[in-house]
C-alpha cells in the first residue's frame, strides 16, 4: 500500500459509518479497520482489514502503510483504557503519522461522568506517545437525547444543568475536515458542541413540540436513579456510567457552547430542533 493512506476505525458504528459515507461520496479511498470485517458494508475502492484494539500485534499489522488514522473510541468495557493504549502503541510502532481520537467533552481525571475519566487517561497516553495527534472532545450526542425517553419521560439526576449536545453529522464533518489537512491540526484539542446548551426539561419540551410525542423530564436523586436502573441487571461500572451522565449535566460539566463545529466545517452547528425535524422527515419517507 502506498504511503499517504488513510485508515478509519468504528465504521460499523453510527459515527464511523457517517464518516465512511462522506469519504465514499467523494470517492476518497481509505482502509477500513473492523474487529469483524464481515460486518463492514461493501464499499467499492475501500480495503477492509481485521483489527482489534486489544490485539496490539494484529493492529500493528493492520496499520502498516497508514499515515492518517481515525481512532473512534472503543465500545464501553471495563478494559477500554487498556485497549485504547495498546492500539495507540500499535499505531506508533506501525509508523502512523497522525492520529485523530474521538474523546469526550470535559475529559478529566476527576470528571463526574465516569467514562470521561477513561478518555482523559487515553488522551494522556496519546500525548506521551509522541504521535502527532488531534483530539475531538464530543459532547453528548444530540441524536441520543430522544432515546433517553422511556414511557414518555426522561428520568435522571440532571437537575437544572445544561447539555450542549452535538449532532453526529456535525462530528463526522469535523473529522473529515481534520483528516483532509491533518498538518493544520497537530496537537489541537477541539470541543465539539451543538449551538445551544439545554436543560433536560427543555429537551423534553422540544421533543414534544417537534414529534408530537408528549415527553417530560422527571428529576431523580442519584439514589433514585440507581434504584430505577437496578432491574436491568447491568454491571456496577455500567450503571455508574449511566447515572453519572446525568450527574455530569447537573454539575455543569456538559454546559458551554464551543465554536469548533462552525469554524472547522464552515456551516452552523445543528440544533436539536433541526435534528428532530430531519429525523421526522426521514422517518416519514
Amino acid at each position: 500500500m502506498p504511503r499517504g493512506s488513510l485508515a478509519l476505525t468504528g465504521v460499523t458504528g453510527q459515527l464511523g459509518a457517517k464518516v465512511l459515507a462522506r469519504f465514499a461520496a467523494r470517492q476518497a479511498p481509505a482502509v477500513l479497520l473492523a474487529r469483524n470485517p464481515s460486518k463492514v458494508a461493501s464499499t467499492p475502492g475501500f480495503e477492509v482489514r481485521a483489527c482489534d484494539y486489544a490485539d496490539a500485534q494484529g493492529a500493528r499489522r493492520a496499520l502498516e502503510g497508514v499515515d492518517a488514522l481515525l481512532m473512534v473510541s472503543g465500545a464501553e468495557t471495563p478494559d477500554r483504557v487498556a485497549q485504547h493504549t495498546a492500539f495507540i502503541d500499535a499505531a506508533g510502532s506501525a509508523g502512523v503519522q497522525h492520529l485523530v481520537y474521538t474523546s469526550f467533552f470535559g475529559a478529566a481525571p476527576d470528571a463526574a461522568f465516569t467514562l470521561a475519566r477513561d478518555h482523559w487517561v487515553t488522551e494522556e497516553h496519546l500525548r506521551a506517545s509522541g504521535l502527532a495527534h488531534t483530539v475531538l472532545r464530543d459532547n453528548l450526542y444530540a441524536d441520543f437525547l430522544p432515546m433517553m425517553t422511556v414511557d414518555g419521560a426522561i428520568r435522571g439526576p440532571a437537575g437544572e444543568g445544561r447539555v450542549a449536545a452535538v449532532a453526529q453529522d456535525d462530528i463526522a464533518d469535523v473529522i473529515v475536515a481534520v483528516l483532509d489537512q491533518p498538518e493544520e491540526h497537530v496537537g489541537e484539542t477541539y470541543d465539539l458542541t451543538g449551538p445551544q446548551a439545554l436543560t433536560l426539561a427543555e429537551v423534553a419540551k422540544m421533543i414534544t413540540e417537534v414529534t408530537g410525542r408528549h415527553t417530560v423530564y422527571v428529576p431523580e436523586s442519584p439514589e433514585e436513579a440507581y434504584a430505577s436502573r437496578a432491574s436491568y441487571g447491568a454491571p456496577d461500572w455500567q450503571v455508574d456510567a449511566w447515572v453519572s451522565t446525568y450527574t455530569a449535566i447537573a454539575e455543569g460539566e456538559l454546559d458551554g457552547v464551543a465554536d469548533a463545529v462552525p469554524r472547522l466545517t464552515g456551516h452552523p452547528a445543528t440544533s436539536l430542533r433541526e435534528l428532530l425535524v430531519r429525523a421526522g422527515q426521514a422517518g416519514s419517507r
